[in-house]
């Protein structure tokens, strides 16, 4: 549209400039939006830069650090694979794998048993059912850091609430070694894991039982099956698909579990409870061998890469199936 310059002298006040109107703006921008490809572009470029941010960057920086001889201070150089074989020959990256393995078997396995059963329990109807299952989240209410200083206090060696109360009840006569000795610090690790964890499977667990139609139970129970049979024929197939999914969630925080374990026991005695994760930082961070650090932590990839994709496969199987 055209408009006359205001306050312009002689033959200046006839001339007439072309601006853009409000309304032809507005509909440019409309156009812009209705187009979807513009559209999704725009709503995922924030994703985008936080995953590339908070994710890709440090992921990339890790094989960058992992393949260089980077310390505390100093920028390293390219040395190629030489950290991965320094760390494989190491025989206390040897043991914390060992463990990680180890710990991370153990604990999936208790925390599904215990929340299968409890969410069985939790499925039927009794007074004060949504109490007990409020209740059951506050080991996700309490910070891991604090709850495992409790559990610390309770396992400690001079101090321990559990061997003062088995010593009382005469069920031992010397102090037993929580944290004192390896094998006994990573069974105490794993019972702690149990008891963060359990809750997460047992809530996952009971959303799937709520999902099964309550007339195939009848049905069986008609047909004479009892508790256990009803369980094993027709709750444990139609729950399969939601504890894998469960289980490749467990995995991945068990196997790279760092503070438990940090605040437990600090991956001692002389080394005994490290996992992959406290043994990464120890390297890397408290000695400052930052490549070999990285290293370290890297080996976790293809481990849970092949564990998740044999889980993820299994799941896709049970759907087709």
């Amino acid at each position: 549209m055209k408009n006359p310059i205001a306050g312009g002298a002689g033959g200046a006040a006839g001339v007439e400039v072309a601006l853009p109107h409000p309304r032809t703006s507005k509909v440019q921008a409309r156009t812009l939006l209705e187009n979807e490809r513009l559209l999704a572009a725009l709503l995922l470029a924030p994703a985008v830069l936080l995953l590339g941010t908070f994710i890709a960057y440090p992921f990339v920086m890790g094989v960058w650090l992992s393949l260089s001889s980077t310390t505390v201070g100093t920028a390293g150089t390219f040395v190629g694979l030489k950290n991965f074989g320094k760390v494989w020959n190491d025989s206390i990256f040897r043991e914390a794998f060992w463990n990680t393995g180890f710990y991370t078997f153990w604990a999936t396995v208790f925390k599904l048993t215990l929340g299968m059963w409890l969410a069985v329990l939790l499925n039927r109807h009794f007074r004060g059912k949504r109490l007990v299952r409020a209740s059951m989240l506050l080991p996700f209410i309490v910070p891991t850091v604090l709850s495992t200083f409790a559990w610390r206090w309770m396992f400690d060696p001079t101090f321990s609430v559990l061997n003062w109360s088995l010593y009382k009840l005469g069920f031992i006569t010397t102090k037993l070694p929580f944290l004192s000795d390896g094998a006994w610090g990573l069974w105490c690790a794993i019972v702690v894991n149990t008891w963060r964890g359990m809750p997460f499977f047992a809530i996952t667990l009971l959303a799937g039982l709520q999902t099964i139609n309550p007339d195939l139970h009848e049905a069986a129970s008609l047909d004479g099956a009892n508790g256990w049979k009803r369980f094993w024929h027709v709750t444990w197939p139609l729950l399969k698909p939601v504890t894998l999914v469960v289980v490749v969630f467990s995995v991945i925080q068990t196997f790279s579990d760092f503070q438990l374990i940090y605040v437990l026991t600090g991956g001692g005695p002389a080394n005994s409870t490290h996992l992959i994760a406290t043994y990464a930082y120890q390297i890397g961070v408290a000695t400052g061998l930052l490549g070999e650090g990285a290293a370290i932590s890297l080996t976790m990839l293809p481990v849970l890469f092949i564990v998740v994709w044999l889980q993820l496969r299994y799941l896709r199987r049970l759907e087709n199936a």
